[in-house]
């Protein structure tokens, strides 16, 4: 077995972990009808049976309005027997389990979420596209319950950590950006008063969590373009966060409805991402990706630990526990990351591509992973369940070459 600090117990929290990797909230579109489903299942007890310290249900909305597509989980009571099936599993195979929670604001349609689409602020959402209404101060109150009521769901369900979305363009995240917060009220305009939605979310879900859940934040280090939050008042809200008491953050990036692969970094495989879009119900994503596709998402470049840089600035700025995410494909790097001063990292394609990674490299069975970065799993999963392109039968052949350009393109980059 390697001897390896990555290997070694970490806490967060009231929650001990037998190593420090985490399989990140990846979105895993396998909750069919908003509800737990075997796939869920059987991926999830697949990866804690692989070594990993904890793994991430991703992406459950605190109430039906934050939905953003069918394949995502809804926190309500009928889901939590289902859901205790998964952490049950998990805790079986001597791992620990965590759920991201959140809310997608203004990035949904109204087919899928039930209501005209909500954000920080209203208007029309070019991105999705669709009109938005304004959040009153009662909406937001409700929010906040809901967030709160979501934690009691998951101590229920028997989950250890929660994992709070508010990063990446999601619902806080757009109260936090003026980008997208042009509100004149006490929720709108400077950057205390942009993160009161945040904090009023927080207090309530550390009042819920109480003393047995762990409380993590994944949090934006910037916007990823010029209009956005940038580095200076992503600190003050890591700082911010850190007086609220919540036990460690995810340091992200990015923004999925304006620079979203500045969160994944590569290329979009626009001929996949167009090859599984239902034109039915996304004519116009289809017609954009066609004409183009390259000027809407365009390619970001992938270097592993990408965030590193930008993360050790945060790392000097608060005292409370980080979890690096973004690029961790090798043990080396991995060994790096915790000797930088991070509690623990998370890990998402290459547990997609593996399962068995973290004890592969345990093992010394291998060193890094072989996912080839060629970004299949990510213009897949808008529309089908998330899965790597080595284990899809039949793949067909234009998707194939797609995928083997931009293996090459990454192998001739290293």
């Amino acid at each position: 077995m390697v001897d390896s600090s990555v290997f070694t117990p970490v806490t967060i929290g009231p929650v001990t972990l037998r190593n420090r990797v985490i399989r990140s909230a990846a979105f895993e579109n396998m909750a069919y009808g908003n509800s737990p489903s075997q796939d869920l299942y059987d991926y999830h007890t697949a990866v804690a049976r692989g070594g990993v310290g904890m793994t991430t249900l991703s992406y459950a909305s605190v109430s039906r309005s934050g939905l953003s597509f069918d394949g995502q989980l809804w926190m309500r009571e009928e889901i939590v027997p289902g859901l205790k099936r998964i952490t049950d599993a998990v805790h079986a195979e001597g791992a620990k389990c965590s759920i991201q929670l959140g809310h997608c604001g203004n990035m949904t349609h109204r087919s899928t979420c039930g209501c005209k689409p909500v954000g920080a602020s209203g208007g029309f959402n070019l991105y999705s596209p669709t009109f938005v209404r304004k959040l009153t101060v009662k909406d937001i109150d409700q929010l906040v319950e809901d967030f709160g009521n979501a934690v009691n769901l998951a101590r229920k369900a028997g989950f250890d950590c929660v994992e709070i979305h508010a990063g990446h363009g999601y619902l806080i995240s757009q109260f936090l950006s003026p980008f997208t917060n042009h509100r004149h009220d006490e929720y709108g305009g400077s950057l205390q008063n942009r993160m009161r939605f945040m904090q009023r979310v927080i207090r309530r879900v550390m009042e819920a969590a109480g003393d047995d859940i762990g409380v993590i934040v994944k949090m934006n280090m910037h916007d990823g373009f010029r209009r956005g939050m940038q580095e200076d008042e992503c600190i003050e809200v890591a700082r911010e966060l850190e007086r609220l008491g919540v036990h460690a953050l995810v340091l992200s990036a990015g923004f999925v409805s304006k620079a979203p692969m500045e969160v994944m970094r590569g290329a979009m495989p626009l001929k996949t991402m167009a090859y599984y879009t239902d034109w039915r119900k996304m004519w116009w994503l289809k017609a954009l990706l066609f004409f183009a596709g390259r000027i809407v998402i365009p390619t970001v470049p992938y270097k592993e630990a990408y965030f590193l840089e930008y993360a050790k600035r945060f790392r000097a700025a608060v005292k409370l526990p980080l979890i690096y995410v973004g690029g961790m494909v090798s043990l080396r790097k991995m060994e790096e990351v915790i000797a930088d001063g991070f509690d623990a990292l998370q890990v998402g394609r290459a547990l997609i591509r593996d399962t068995d990674f973290v004890n592969k490299l345990r093992s010394g069975e291998m060193t890094c992973s072989a996912c080839g970065h060629s970004n299949y799993c990510i213009g897949r999963m808008y529309t089908l369940e998330m899965k790597c392109n080595r284990c899809v039968e039949n793949l067909p052949a234009k998707l194939r070459r797609e995928v083997e350009r931009s293996e090459r393109r990454w192998k001739a980059a290293q």
